[in-house]
Parts: structure tokens; C-alpha cells; sequence
């Protein structure tokens, strides 16, 4: 095989990004028919059991591909149209000219000008996206909150828009994806997590994915710490959380295996039609959380290449909960494929102006991406 794993530079690097500051963190990397998975560090800090790669993880927005995909089986059933107004199927919770001027496509590539609601249902985040205005209180308020979905999609669509319809760069916004949710919900008679399940986790065959029904992650996992830029010192442990506030944009638990095989799947057109995949690399501009301008496609994007220092750019998602983060992605001519959990979150401090800075784990994050996809 051209350009093998290196199991020895691979954990090498893994655990470069242990030594800079995450507890643990667990990856699986495949190139063909070679398989590397390792981990390094701990999944409780209290009592020093190590992590291990076959622990299940919250995956945050990793969920946004799959809640995609399961609105494109709609679309190629002739159930929905992507191009639809999403009034047409939703006309309570988009009423009127916005709901008639937002399309299916533009909630799911973050156009439609739908605002985050995360700072209305979270009061202390509520100079988001400016962090240095928000407090992590709220955090502690909300651990075991059940949210109602309507009423989180009521808190975006009242909040200002961020932008017209259509117009680029659109705005990331979880809002979107509760919206997707709804729809899903209004369209087969089901709650949308048991119809991407049985549309897009069963048809992949994911043994160790699905939807939380409570605050706890089963099986084999790794606790949680946030650090939310500085301001929980030392980091806050949020294992136990209800995630309904995010439900299918970002509740999903799965493990670095799955991850890797639902990439491989999907880029090949085993769980949409290509037709459907070729949408989904379809990019707009959008603004990220991040507050970065990224390329985003239908729950999918590239990820940029200078990023990594690699000679191409592989297509993925990233996604984080308090506490977690993950990374799932599949180089662009598909030869390998990365799957990464971590256990830390928002480990940048901010400088005098309010913006992070940069740290030792984020160098250490991309020198591992570059050997995991490249070598």
C-alpha cells in the first residue's frame, strides 16, 4: 500500500496531544484495509482509569451529517423537496414570507438567517458569539433540563435574523437543525431520532450509535471536562447531561469505529444515492461558531487543507458538547479515514480583546490530523 499507517508515529502524536493538555483522548485511523486505533491519557481524572478506543462518545454536531442524509432519504423518496419552502411543511414554526423565502436546502447548509438559540435558553451565554461576554453558569443550571424542541426552534426564529434567506455567508445555527428534526417528525409520523436510526444508523449497520433517552452515556465512556475559556479552573466535570437541548443537531453517542464506518459509507453512496452525496458537497460560505468563514455543504465540509499542511483537503464534520469533542472525517480520495475523541473543551484563554489564544493542544490537534490523514 502506498503510504501506510505508522502505528509508532501515530501514537506518538496522540499522545503529544495528552502531554499539551488533554486528559484523554482515543482515535481510530484506517487506510484501506489497515486499522490503527490508540488512546491516550485518562477518562477520569479522580481516579486515573485510562481511556481506551472503544469507549462511546457524545459527538456533538458529528450528528449534523447524519440527520442530513436521513432528510435526503426523504428527498429521493419524493417525501420532501430540497429546494421546497420549509413553510410549505412547517408553516406554525416558520410562518408567513420567511417561511415561504426559507428553503430545506438553506436550513441545512446554514443559510436560511435563522438565528442561534442557544444564548435565549441559556441565559449566561447571552453575548455569544462574543465569548468573552458569556459565563458558563448556565452550564450548571441546565444539566438535567428537558428541553421541548418547538420551543428552542420559537427562540431562534423570534431572535434577529442574521441574515436574508439564501444569502451568503450564511450563519451556523443549531436552530436549523431542529428545524430539520421537526420536519422529519411532521413528515413520516415518527420522532426524528427513530427515523434517522432506522434510515441512516440501521443502514449502516453502527452497532454502538443512537440517541440518548437520558442524561448518561452507557457502556465504556470517558467523563467530560470543560474549561470554557479559562473560566472553570479547573475544568468542570459535565459526564451527565441532558443533551434534548440539541437533540438531532448534536445529542448523538457513537464510537471512533462507527464514526469511520458511517464516513465510508456515506462518501460512497451506500447510504444516499450519489446524486444526493453530490449535493451534500455542494459548499456555500457560512460563519462557524468558531466565528471562522469555512465552506459548508448539506451536513458536510471540506476541511481546509492549510489547517493540516496536507496536499488536499478530506470532508467531514466536528462537533463538541460540554466537555467533549470530536472529529470524524474521510480524506478526499479516500484512502484513509480519522475518527478522534477528546475530553476536553474550550481550552483557549482569551487575550486582552476578548479573542482566544492560541495553545500548545491545538498545534498538537493538527500535527496529529496531518500524520493520521497523510502520514
Amino acid at each position: 500500500m502506498r503510504n501506510p499507517l505508522d502505528p509508532a508515529q501515530l501514537n506518538a502524536a496522540l499522545h503529544d496531544v495528552h502531554r499539551a493538555g488533554v486528559p484523554g483522548l482515543f482515535a481510530e485511523v484506517r487506510a484501506g484495509d489497515q486499522v490503527w486505533r490508540g488512546a491516550a491519557g485518562v477518562a477520569d481524572l479522580a481516579t486515573g482509569t485510562p481511556v481506551t478506543a472503544d469507549m462511546r462518545h457524545r459527538v456533538g454536531s458529528v450528528t449534523k451529517p447524519f440527520s442530513s442524509a436521513a432528510v435526503l432519504r426523504l428527498v429521493e423518496s419524493g417525501e420532501i423537496g430540497l429546494d421546497a419552502p420549509v413553510g410549505r411543511y412547517l408553516p406554525r414554526l416558520v410562518p408567513g414570507e420567511r417561511g415561504a423565502a426559507i428553503t430545506v436546502r438553506m436550513l441545512i447548509d446554514h443559510t436560511s438567517g435563522l438565528a442561534e438559540y442557544l444564548p435565549y435558553a441559556y441565559p449566561s451565554l447571552k453575548g455569544f458569539p462574543v465569548v468573552a461576554d458569556t459565563r458558563p453558569e448556565s452550564l450548571d443550571d441546565h444539566r438535567f433540563t428537558r428541553f421541548d424542541p418547538v420551543e428552542l426552534i420559537g427562540m431562534g426564529v423570534a431572535a434577529p435574523a442574521t441574515g436574508a434567506p439564501g444569502s451568503t455567508p450564511g450563519t451556523y445555527s443549531n436552530t436549523n437543525y431542529l428545524l430539520l428534526g421537526e420536519l422529519l417528525r411532521q413528515v413520516t409520523g415518527m420522532p426524528a431520532e427513530e427515523f434517522i436510526t432506522r434510515q441512516v444508523i440501521e443502514r449502516a449497520g453502527l452497532r454502538d450509535t443512537g440517541f440518548p433517552t437520558d442524561p448518561y452515556v452507557h457502556g465504556p465512556r470517558s467523563r467530560l471536562y470543560e474549561s470554557w475559556f479559562g473560566m472553570l479552573e479547573p475544568p468542570r466535570e459535565y459526564s451527565v447531561y441532558d443533551l434534548s437541548f440539541v437533540g438531532p443537531a448534536a445529542a448523538l453517542v457513537s464510537t471512533v469505529a462507527d464514526l469511520n464506518r458511517f464516513f465510508r459509507l456515506l462518501l460512497a453512496g451506500e447510504i444516499v444515492r450519489p446524486s444526493s452525496l453530490a449535493e451534500m458537497r455542494r459548499t456555500v460560505r457560512i460563519v462557524s461558531q468558531e466565528s471562522k468563514l469555512i465552506d459548508y455543504g448539506l451536513g458536510l465540509y471540506p476541511i481546509d487543507p492549510d489547517n493540516v499542511s496536507g496536499p488536499g483537503s478530506y470532508w467531514g464534520h466536528g462537533g463538541t458538547v460540554w466537555g467533549g469533542g470530536t472529529l470524524a472525517a474521510i480524506r478526499a480520495d479516500g484512502e484513509r479515514r480519522l475518527a478522534l475523541a477528546v475530553n476536553r473543551q474550550r481550552w483557549n484563554t482569551l487575550d486582552a480583546d476578548g479573542r482566544p489564544l492560541p495553545h500548545p493542544i491545538d498545534a498538537a490537534l493538527a500535527a496529529f490530523q496531518r500524520v493520521a490523514m497523510y502520514g
